[in-house]
């Protein structure tokens, strides 16, 4: 008997590496077990559809029930695994075991929900997903105020398509600037200006600490500022925290994500992990590129074509449409971490910027470009040594 490839999750990782392993393999058994339906979706999609008024219907590309007869495989939709036990082979859910010849845990990232006290707590909303936007997007659609928590990459995209929307935005962010971790501080402000000409009200250096219910009035937010806002609702934006639980429960080595080797092995034999639960080479890449080359490498092992994951280096692409950046680096950031020695050189002419990061011998290491200078976002990644 073969036993089948199983794969838990169905996030853009997880198919990726189906798609990559039928391109060279129509036979191998696949099962798939998901939380949710299965739906194949464009996740950074999620950061464009109040401003194209999209339900979560229009977002999904294929329903989870044709992916799986498009790509032959087993999808166990609205079913959670509950363990595994890995000197096994098997994998627990519903009260059923299932035995497995190569497990790929895919289990993805929970959007990070800070502590907050009151009433209200219950009410904050997270966009992590397509189950957890239609599970808010009547809410959401019908709100006028809204709050953001966290003023990094997410945060800032959405709060940009929510003002394009015509809602009334607030950002509340801990640090000095938005996407301070991404961006040099002049693009960070210069960032900031083309947020309050969209008449998005930032409250920068500063968090929020209480959240009680208003009646019909949504939502009184309290700051650590001590300033007391009016929201009808309360999005956290506020970073990814890998799944990990089920890996740690069977015994996996786990740090900040699910420890895989470069060929993306676990602690575990026959055991891989991918995607935004993966910590690679010390770091979590909550990135599509990343996921990509991760799922062609790993199609190669599972069908017994053994390689190593080699990284180049990669280009981020910011989905803020009134302020166009792109930025690329060769240390590739676990969550968007600017080192704290970056030393940056700016090319500034009225179309746009071209920063770019070097090293104490004055090498490239990364860029920022914005406006009309994302044109040169290619030769510039081009241009990164490979680390």
């Amino acid at each position: 008997m073969t036993y089948p490839v199983v794969i838990i999750g169905s996030g853009f990782a997880a198919y990726q590496l189906v798609k990559a392993i039928r391109r060279a393999d129509q036979q191998i058994p696949i099962h798939v077990f998901t939380a949710d339906d299965g739906h194949d979706y464009n996740k950074p999609d999620l950061s464009h559809v109040f401003t194209r008024l999209q339900t979560a219907g229009d977002l999904i590309r294929m329903t989870g029930e044709d992916f799986a007869k498009e790509y032959q495989i087993e999808l166990h939709s609205r079913c959670r695994v509950e363990a595994i036990d890995p000197d096994a082979h098997q994998v627990f859910a519903e009260g059923c075991a299932l035995t497995y010849s190569k497990l790929v845990l895919a289990t993805g990232a929970r959007t990070f929900v800070p502590d907050v006290t009151g009433s209200a707590t219950d009410r904050i909303v997270t966009l992590n997903s397509l189950s957890e936007y239609e599970a808010a997007q009547q809410q959401l659609h019908q709100a006028k105020r809204v709050l953001v928590m966290g003023g990094g990459l997410i945060g800032t995209e959405l709060a940009m398509d929510l003002a394009g929307a015509g809602k009334s935005v607030v950002i509340v962010e801990p640090s000095q600037t938005l996407m301070g971790n991404l961006l040099p501080e002049y693009l960070a402000l210069k960032m900031q200006a083309v947020m309050r000409h969209l008449n998005v009200d930032m409250y920068l250096s500063d968090s929020v600490i209480e959240l009680e219910c208003n009646g019909s009035h949504g939502m009184t937010v309290t700051l650590a500022s001590g300033n007391c806002l009016q929201a009808d609702v309360v999005i956290s934006a506020a970073g990814l925290v890998p799944n990990v639980s089920l890996a740690s429960q069977a015994g996996l080595d786990t740090r900040r994500g699910i420890v895989v080797d470069d060929t993306l092995q676990t602690s575990a034999q026959d055991i891989y992990a991918l995607g935004d639960c993966a910590e690679i080479q010390g770091k979590v890449l909550a990135y599509l590129q990343p996921a990509l080359l991760s799922a062609n490498a790993l199609a190669k092992s599972l069908l017994g074509q053994p390689g190593r994951l080699a990284l180049p280096p990669m280009m981020i692409k910011v989905k803020t449409p009134h302020f166009p950046v792109q930025l690329g680096s060769t240390a590739q950031p676990s969550s968007g971490t600017l080192p704290h020695n970056a030393r940056w050189q700016m090319d500034v002419d009225p179309q746009g910027c071209t920063a770019r990061m070097l090293n104490d011998a004055g090498q490239i290491k990364g860029f920022v470009v914005t406006g009309e200078h994302v044109s040169q976002a290619l030769p510039l990644l081009k241009a990164l040594p490979t680390e």
